[in-house]
């Protein structure tokens, strides 16, 4: 399934349109660690990682696997791990991937910066859960946990996300 991302904030996916939040830098064709800009580009859906303590694995023909608070993700352009799941407490800067903010709770990484993985051309590019407002990601798409859970249940690992510029 091809899943697409227009800039101005909606994700089309066969016949499901939903709502989404984009980065506070809006989408950018040339993406940069720490800009705020979601990426713009196709990027295969890697797998979906889920907080086992808030929902039950999600229905997906994605590669499925809980985290725990020991879970990070470094954003470090200067670490050897950069754009990869470290674990916790790690000795560059990494995010937290056990959020208490809910933003966490299922998250799909995408193929962004990772083969192979450039330093300073972003890192822990993902789709997860929105804010309430929907307000902006750091770079990531977001979607209410209902529509993610939706969508998720038509992916598969041959699947990918498109985003769009904004021409």
């Amino acid at each position: 399934m091809k899943i697409l991302v227009d800039p101005g904030g909606f994700l089309t996916a066969n016949d499901l349109r939903f709502r989404c939040a984009l980065g506070r830098s809006g989408v950018s064709r040339t993406k940069r660690e720490g800009d705020g800009a979601t990426p713009v580009g196709n990027f295969p859906l890697r797998r979906l990682l889920y907080r086992p303590d808030r929902i039950g694995a999600p229905e997906t023909g994605l590669s499925v696997t809980a985290i725990d608070p020991r879970d990070g993700w470094c954003d470090d352009p200067t670490d050897v791990q950069y754009n990869r799941s470290v674990r916790l407490p790690y000795g560059a800067s990494c995010e937290t991937m056990w959020r208490e903010d809910h933003l966490y709770d299922v998250v799909v990484v995408l193929g962004h910066n990772d083969d192979p993985v450039e330093p300073h051309q972003g890192s822990a590019i993902f789709l997860h859960c929105a804010k309430a407002d929907y307000g902006p990601t750091e770079g990531c798409v977001a979607l209410a946990i209902t529509d993610l859970l939706s969508l998720l249940s038509h992916c598969g690992p041959d699947d990918s996300l498109t985003v769009r510029a904004a021409d």
